[in-house]
């Protein structure tokens, strides 16, 4: 993924751009467009043939979100849901200048769920993808900042964009851009760090809270916008405070009447904390591992792994011999006791016979087996977890050669 988006290898990126500064990236320069994920056709289809809901859906035109009535209504006989779009309405905000916010295309459009897989194999971060289609000559968004990095891909037309330093750095996702209306203001009659013309194949990564507007020139423009949600250091405190909620020291209440007495709250806050480093200072090892889960945890939380196919995977769980691989991007642990091999799942666990444990492990290395094939299991056996693994979507169907 990162090598389509940035001109500068993955480790320069990581070491000079990641979370620091934007970067630029010219088609030129670029292994190729972005028109095998989005296209003008593939806009219209989405709008005309897909079933497009609200919230996947939304229209702007300067700086000012539209009522949903202007574009979303019935789709009639068989499919009386009041949310879907109505595209006759959406051609006619189209055609007076509103910008076009498909949402969530990672859960819609395959090629696009694909590629932001991809991204969060990259990156280590959840990310979304939405597009933003704009007529000639206007804009959808007044100057702001996001409060996740982007990646903006122009996919046709052209946008002008212009950028400026942040007002406020490293915004967090409750410390929105409209919290520093006047201070964007000023920022923006200044000096932009990017006064530039993307044209399709163009790239731009912006950090998270850098100021940011755009406009599409002279014919209608179509770019991506690839979000990603940066877990932070503030992330690793709120689980190692989590992981301090075990305490029973720390649970207690603080002495009556403190909040009456500024110098009073003042000594006994420096108390507790103080108490805190040593607890996290004498039990380090349990609470980085306790922290760390609660990490995995919310990072499951916040991605998918790949959808499973129902049919197909019924129809390899009847196969005895089956090929399959372990469900791309399905964060799991593996753990041996007591005779026994548990599967940590996000959402549920898993116990399987001891005999299992080598099977598992391959599976979850990521390689492509048969039930046959399974290290420390006869073929019976094998077959046996292979179908298990399947119905619990844990497997799914390798694809053909």
């Amino acid at each position: 993924m990162l090598s389509r988006c940035s001109a500068v290898d993955a480790q320069t990126f990581a070491d000079q751009y990641w979370g620091r500064k934007p970067l630029l990236s010219s088609a030129a320069d670029l292994p190729r467009d972005f028109s095998d994920l989005l296209s003008p056709g593939a806009v219209d289809e989405l709008i005309a043939e897909r079933g497009v809901r609200a919230p996947f859906i939304r229209l702007a035109r300067d700086g000012e979100i539209l009522a949903k009535d202007c574009y979303l209504g019935p789709a009639g006989f068989g499919a009386e849901i009041a949310d879907q779009v109505d595209s006759a309405k959406v051609l006619a905000e189209l055609a007076t200048g509103a910008t076009v916010v498909l949402q969530g295309l990672h859960r819609l459009w395959p090629p696009v769920i694909d590629f932001v897989r991809d991204a969060v194999d990259d990156l280590g971060h959840p990310v979304q993808a939405n597009a933003y289609i704009t007529p000639p000559g206007n804009r959808g968004f007044d100057p702001h900042y996001d409060v996740h990095d982007v990646f903006v891909l122009q996919v046709s037309g052209q946008k002008r964009w212009v950028v400026h330093e942040p007002v406020h750095h490293h915004p967090l996702p409750d410390q929105p851009w409209t919290q520093h209306r006047a201070a964007i203001d000023q920022r923006v009659r200044g000096e932009p760090v990017i006064d530039a013309v993307l044209n399709a194949g163009d790239a731009l990564y912006l950090p998270r809270g850098w100021l940011h507007a755009a406009q599409a020139l002279d014919t209608t423009s179509i770019h991506l916008t690839i979000g990603v949600s940066s877990t932070t250091g503030l992330d690793v405190a709120r689980a190692v405070l989590d992981e301090l909620s075990r305490v029973e020291a720390f649970r207690r209440s603080l002495p009556m009447g403190i909040a009456a007495d500024q110098d009073e709250t003042a000594a006994t806050v420096t108390k507790v904390m103080a108490e805190m480093v040593a607890a996290l200072r004498d039990n380090a090892a349990t609470v980085s591992t306790g922290a760390a889960a609660r990490l995995t945890d919310r990072y499951a939380g916040l991605t998918r792994p790949v959808a499973v196919r129902p049919l197909a995977t019924l129809s390899a769980a009847a196969d005895a011999d089956a090929e399959v691989r372990w469900r791309r991007g399905l964060v799991a642990g593996l753990d041996s006791s007591d005779g026994r091999v548990v599967l940590r799942l996000p959402d549920r666990t898993i116990t399987f016979p001891a005999s299992c444990a080598g099977a598992l492990r391959a599976l979850h290395r990521g390689e492509v087996v048969r039930s046959a094939a399974l290290p420390g299991l006869d073929p019976a056996d094998g077959a046996v977890l292979i179908r298990r693994l399947l119905k619990e979507a844990v497997v799914v169907p390798a694809p053909a050669p």
